[in-house]
């Protein structure tokens, strides 16, 4: 049931803010609503899943200043992330990372949109994963998630994906063994996702304030 959620998360099929009812998921996973609360309660823990007294389960909505937070969060551990890995890289990892890039350029071959959002998160989990740090790897996956959740809230008409060029050099760094590139490369990626979104004001754009000042 929390893989079935979290890849829909993933794929932008469940949006932040969409209600789980517990009714609908016990239906849905033929379970009881008390095992739909145990793994709703376990996904809130994780940040995926807002829980709400008299009001139920629904998929987090990050602030701005919870996205904020999660970039920053993200440009001090992945810089960490990528060194582990150049110094434990090997050649059954670099066979990973090719296969995964390989799956990337496919879904964006194949115009398949949701496979192209999952792949792209699922890139930085599996850098963690390679790197063989297992606090990494559970923070990465969380962060992962709160990145997409953010996406989802705060994407602008700029195409908010990873691009795989950018995903390509990373890995390639790494493979060279050049530790210092491969984190300036990432660092630089970050950027460039939290640069496409609209961070500076509301999700609705709406300023009341400036609507309703001069009434």
């Amino acid at each position: 049931m929390a893989s079935r959620i979290a890849t829909a998360i993933h794929e932008h099929r469940l949006l932040p803010g969409t209600k789980l009812g517990e009714d609908r998921l016990a239906s849905i996973f033929n379970t009881s609503r008390a095992r739909v609360r145990e793994v709703l309660a376990r996904m809130a823990r994780e940040q995926m899943v807002e829980l709400f007294p008299q009001r139920g389960a629904f998929v987090a909505k990050p602030s701005i200043d919870q996205a904020l937070d999660v970039f920053e969060a993200r440009r001090l551990i992945e810089p960490g992330v990528v060194q582990r890995l150049v110094k434990h890289v090997d050649n059954t990892k670099i066979r990973r990372l090719q296969a995964h890039l390989k799956a990337e350029r496919d879904a964006r071959k194949n115009a398949d949109k949701r496979a192209t959002v999952r792949l792209s998160g699922e890139f930085h989990v599996l850098l963690a994963e390679l790197a063989g740090n297992s606090a990494l790897l559970r923070s990465m996956r969380e962060l992962s998630t709160l990145t997409c959740l953010t996406i989802s809230l705060y994407e602008s008409a700029v195409n908010t994906c990873c691009l795989v060029d950018e995903h390509e050099a990373v890995v390639n760094a790494i493979i060279a063994g050049n530790s210092e590139q491969a984190e300036q490369l990432m660092l630089k990626h970050l950027d460039h996702i939290q640069g496409s979104l609209r961070l500076e004001a509301d999700a609705d754009g709406t300023d009341l304030e400036e609507i309703l000042g001069d009434i």
